[in-house]
């Protein structure tokens, strides 16, 4: 795949896999936060629901745009958050709103239906991508649909502001070979030498892989996508890293299947991927265990860590992280 060049800026096709993509579409409580942005008039007024969607369309939207963020307290979990009187107002009030949907978010969308604000622009990645709102919500960890949301973005805010559309195509391609240049490529890297492809047998389970095929697990259903995209193999039980997602006690058999893999060591699991925000005394004893038997441990977080980071810095600190464990693992066996 083409390395993202801003130079190409003038070619970008919005809605269509470019020369811009590196992943093309496949089918594989805290106040607000606010970036204000100087050098326009009359900015664009933003809403996002969650920071790390708020983090992209700050940066592609440049001085043309005022961003809230609302959920970006590392210390909560987002699935858990409660909407206030602020949010309201502030949503109420945006022009344009970026919601993650697939449940994640009910509260951002009760607002909007109740408000049903006039010219208002919304976009809810969960549609955009055409997934059900029982999916895996956790999106913003699947390269091929930041790269589908990110292009939406660009397409609203042209249609927002038609007049600013040379400049929001400098910022598109732009921020495309940020996120190419900070953590996509890792992740290219990592598929290149400890990835494989999954084929799935026909009742949709996980049948053979040719390849590495590097197993990894991890206590929630939030990395699963970026495994998906690095061509690792996640060996943890589903219904473990569901409920755990869900806020529920996972099934003791999953327990008990998670356990045992640990107790293999890292040659049946090469790294465990640990939610910071979806923390239990079962997930704490997860991690506890793969200390015991000498597994590499790597922390992920639902929402951007720490606040002052892009999105693209956060996710390569944790994809630069992975690669440190997955080498380490290796060395290890």
């Amino acid at each position: 795949m083409a390395v993202i060049a801003v130079a190409v800026a003038a070619i970008i096709v919005v809605g269509a896999a470019s020369g811009f993509y590196l992943y093309n579409h496949q089918s594989m409580g805290s106040g607000p936060t606010t970036s204000s942005s100087s050098g326009s008039a009359s900015p664009i007024q933003v809403v996002a629901a969650e920071n790390f969607w708020g983090s992209l369309v700050s940066q592609l939207g440049g001085a043309k745009v005022n961003v809230t963020s609302i959920v970006s307290d590392p210390n909560t979990d987002p699935h858990e958050y409660e909407s206030d009187p602020a949010n309201a107002i502030a949503i109420t009030d945006a022009q344009y709103v970026i919601v993650n949907g697939a449940g994640y978010d009910t509260w951002a969308l009760d607002i909007l239906a109740a408000e049903n604000t006039p010219n208002q622009v919304v976009l809810n990645v969960q549609e955009l991508i055409n997934q059900s709102v029982d999916a895996n919500p956790h999106f913003w960890y699947n390269p091929y649909y930041v790269n589908d949301t990110v292009a939406a973005m660009y397409k609203d805010l042209v249609k927002i502001a038609p007049a600013d559309k040379a400049y929001f195509t400098q910022q598109y391609a732009s921020l495309n070979s940020s996120l190419w240049q900070s953590y996509m490529s890792q992740e290219q890297y990592i598929r290149q030498n400890f990835g494989g492809v999954t084929t799935l047998a026909p009742d949709g389970s996980d049948d053979t892989c040719t390849g590495k095929c590097t197993p990894v697990a991890s206590t929630e259903s939030i990395f699963v996508y970026m495994a998906n995209a690095t061509g690792l193999q996640v060996v943890s039980p589903s219904a473990f890293m569901d409920a755990v997602a869900e806020g529920n006690d996972p099934p003791a058999a999953s327990v008990a299947q998670f356990e045992n893999l640990l107790q293999g060591g890292n040659a049946s699991v090469s790294v465990l991927v640990y939610n910071e925000q979806t923390v239990s005394p079962l997930t704490q004893s997860i991690k506890a265990e793969a200390v015991q038997y000498q597994i590499p441990i790597i922390g992920v977080t639902e929402t951007i860590q720490p606040v002052s980071f892009t999105f693209q810095a956060w996710m390569q600190s944790e994809v630069g992280n992975l690669v440190n464990a997955l080498n380490a693992a290796e060395l290890g066996q």
